[in-house]
This record gives structure tokens, C-alpha cells and sequence, in this order.
């Protein structure tokens, strides 16, 4: 059984960053994509970054210029790496493990950004 495990939030000031990690338990073959996805109270869930087999990245807007998202394949591991952030980014964020006929999700990490 694969699992995925986040790491890396907390709790930071406006301006501040973080950078959160996701490692999965065990090798994953054929692995089309990485990402991550936040959840705020209330809200739905929303992909935040994402990054495919050949390199490249999808970044949804609110988060363009601020956030970075990265890989190991070696380490089994993807990183989003979160400058500047807002008040707005406060979320559980979720990292996903895509392999075109299953995905892997991890449990959740709290990110809270407050003054």
C-alpha cells in the first residue's frame, strides 16, 4: 500500500515562506504527474501546481511568481516551495501522486498564514 506523507506546514506571517514536502512510501512506476492541491474552510479543493513526467509545470494563477513546485524521482519526493504568501493561501494542502489509472494522495498538511 502506498502512502504519501507531507510535511513541511505551519504557521507564518504575511511575507513569509515555507516550503512543504511530499515522500511516498515506496517507488511509483509510471508516474504522469505530481501536485499539489490546497483546501480552505469552506471552499472546494483546488489544484495549486502541478508537474508532469517531461518537466513541465502548471501553476494556478493566484500563485504565479510566488510558489515553485519541484521533484526528486530518486528520492520518490515532490517539493512546492511558497514565497510571499497571503492570508489566502491558508489551507490544507494535499500532494497527489498521479499514475493515469490511480492516484495517491497524501493525508494533508495545515498551512496557516496570519499576522
Amino acid at each position: 500500500q502506498v502512502q504519501l506523507r507531507e510535511s513541511g506546514g505551519g504557521f507564518v506571517q504575511p511575507g513569509g515562506s515555507l516550503t512543504l514536502s511530499c515522500v511516498a512510501s515506496t517507488s511509483i512506476s509510471d508516474i504522469l504527474g505530481m501536485g499539489w492541491y490546497r483546501q480552505a474552510p469552506g471552499k472546494q479543493r483546488e489544484a495549486v501546481a502541478r508537474i508532469h513526467r517531461d518537466d513541465s509545470v502548471v501553476l494556478v494563477d493566484s500563485v504565479k511568481g510566488r510558489f515553485t513546485i519541484s521533484r526528486d524521482i530518486s528520492k520518490n519526493t515532490v517539493y512546492l516551495q511558497m514565497n510571499s504568501l497571503k492570508a489566502e493561501d491558508t489551507a490544507v494542502y494535499y500532494c497527489n501522486f498521479d499514475t493515469g489509472y490511480i492516484e495517491y494522495w497524501g493525508q494533508g498538511t495545515q498551512v496557516t498564514v496570519s499576522s
